[in-house]
């Protein structure tokens, strides 16, 4: 099994709390390590998973903490808004450590290969595609990469970092928040937007987080395009940091322009990837998300030329401004990863006209922030918790059905959208959480996928 064994804190007994998939790989990384591991879950499917994968399950709400060196919790877990969790309670009562997998991750790797290529991304949008867009370029050049984190596969299910073994590791708050020796090589700040503030109480907590990562990096890659950013990079460059200052709306060291990227330079600007044939980084925000992976690859040691050239090979992420059919003059794009309005804008800006498909279960704010924007749906399709509330923001400025499903939205946004006799997009970027009707945004893509497909049907 493919694994990095935590072996920091062999001989030593740990509580750990959380048995889904990041949770999972962590008690066997300990348990492999040396570590003595007692595990919980509120879950009883989660803790017979883990049972019968050899992991030792105990009762952590009958259990003596002053036994335990410290108490890993998984990033799900509720560490201080809207209250910490009874385990953190407990740890904190007994003076116990509270840590999640990137921190034992950081300590392994400070343990055992000291700088080793290590590069966190981190925003409120954009991570995954970065990520991965990232990874892309650096196995292209030739890299043993490792890619995992918030993205796919849990980090400490990933092979261990090596000084020839490139780790690309997708962060979020959750993440960043347990792991207070987190150091990266190369460190990406992409945005932020206020998202889970119910986990960080406020917009200043939440930023606060993310500014972590980016301020213990050894070489900081941070997009300054909006207020927050741009304050955290002020206060990077005050502190001595090594910055790299990227743009995807003004001058920077680099820059995204007419879909293309760009690199400053004392003789004005140069030419560094064109963008305008790809079908999988198109919009102002993927321009975002190129510019921060053409810096970080630059970084560490990749040849602009090589960088640009994969640039146009990247497969792009599923359920991101996902292209999954087109029929006639019609595309289809499966944007279920757009889970609040800031994400849904993104899409919104890229296509004209559109037929929509949103709602679910909302994000404070709802489609408000969306209103200008709205001269370029042609109809739009609600499904979901919110359907009832985002009608009334549509109300006498884009016509709407109240369709209920994810079915039926699919199959009258078709309809309407054949009818038009124009290039036209359905689009599903529902600017909510998935949570009232599916299990999560990936199954809410998949569904529309197969729906298209069959819509799509000759």
């Amino acid at each position: 099994m493919t694994m990095t064994p935590v072996s920091v804190f062999s001989g030593q007994t740990v509580a750990l709390f959380g048995l889904g998939g990041s949770g999972l790989a962590t008690a066997l990384a300990l348990q492999t390590g040396g570590a003595l591991v007692h595990a919980w879950d509120d879950a009883e499917a989660s803790r017979e998973k883990a049972a019968a994968a050899g992991v030792s399950i105990t009762n952590l709400a009958q259990a003596d903490w002053s036994s335990f060196a410290a108490l890993v919790l998984s990033p799900g877990v509720p560490l201080t808004h809207p209250e910490p969790h009874w385990t953190v309670k407990k740890a904190q009562a007994a003076h116990v450590e509270i840590i999640g997998d990137i921190e034992l991750f950081c300590r392994e790797r400070n343990k055992t290969a000291p700088g080793a290529p290590f590069i966190a991304i981190t925003g409120t949008n954009g991570k995954s595609t970065t990520t991965a867009l990232i990874a892309h370029i650096l196995t292209e050049s030739g890299k043993n990469v490792q890619l995992g984190g918030n993205i796919g596969t849990a980090i400490l299910a990933l092979e261990p970092p090596r000084n020839d073994r490139i780790h690309v590791i997708e962060c979020s708050t959750f993440q960043i928040d347990l792991a207070p020796s987190l150091n990266p090589g190369i460190g990406i700040l992409l945005n932020l937007t206020p998202d889970h503030i119910d986990r960080h109480g406020t917009m200043d907590n939440y930023a606060a987080i993310k500014e972590r990562l980016v301020a213990a990096s050894v070489t900081s890659i941070v997009v300054q395009d909006d207020a927050f950013t741009g304050a955290i990079l002020q206060r990077l460059r005050a502190a001595g940091r090594h910055v790299i200052c990227v743009s995807a709306i003004g001058s920077a060291e680099y820059f995204y322009q007419d879909k293309a990227l760009w690199q400053a330079s004392a003789n004005g600007a140069v030419p560094c990837a064109d963008l305008s044939n790809s079908v999988t980084l198109r919009g102002v925000h993927n321009g975002q998300n190129a510019v921060a992976a053409f810096a970080a690859c630059v970084a560490a040691g990749v040849a602009p030329a090589l960088i640009a050239r994969a640039l146009l090979s990247f497969p792009g992420l599923a359920h991101r401004m996902e292209q999954v059919g087109q029929k006639g003059h019609v595309q289809f794009i499966n944007d279920s990863k757009a889970t609040n309005a800031d994400a849904a804008e993104k899409a919104l800006l890229t296509f004209d006209p559109i037929y929509w498909i949103l709602g679910g279960k909302a994000k404070e704010g709802g489609i408000e922030p969306l209103k200008p924007l709205f001269s370029r749906v042609a109809k739009a399709y609600l499904i979901g918790a919110s359907a009832q509330d985002f009608a009334r923001t549509l109300e006498g400025l884009v016509p709407y059905e109240l369709c209920g499903t994810l079915e039926i939205a699919s199959e009258r946004a078709a309809q309407d959208a054949a009818q038009s006799g124009k290039p036209a997009t359905v689009l599903l970027s529902p600017a909510c959480a998935s949570y009232d009707q599916f299990a999560n945004f990936e199954q809410r893509g998949d569904m529309f996928r197969a729906l298209v497909k069959n819509l799509t049907a000759p």
